[in-house]
């Protein structure tokens, strides 16, 4: 998987889940910033991402892009 693959797949999970507008995602969209997502969205989004590719993300502490997020989806499945 690419990681372009699993930016869209990220991006979808996103949009479903949170119900924001897919244009306005992009690797520096900014969760808090950009979003105005609390820990509570952003742990809904993580808890999807985490079933989606059965891993497990320790924490989500300095993912505050969607690019840290894919980043770190990305590294995992290339274990």
């Amino acid at each position: 998987m690419t990681k372009e693959e699993v930016f869209n797949k990220v991006k979808d999970i996103i949009v479903d889940q949170l119900d924001v507008d897919a244009d306005k995602i992009t690797m520096t969209t900014n969760f808090t910033e950009d979003l105005a997502l609390d820990s509570l969205d952003v742990f809904e989004v993580i808890d999807k991402i985490e079933d989606e590719y059965d891993i497990e993300i320790e924490t989500d502490k300095g993912m505050e892009t969607v690019g840290d997020l894919v980043d770190y989806v990305f590294k995992q499945q290339t274990k």
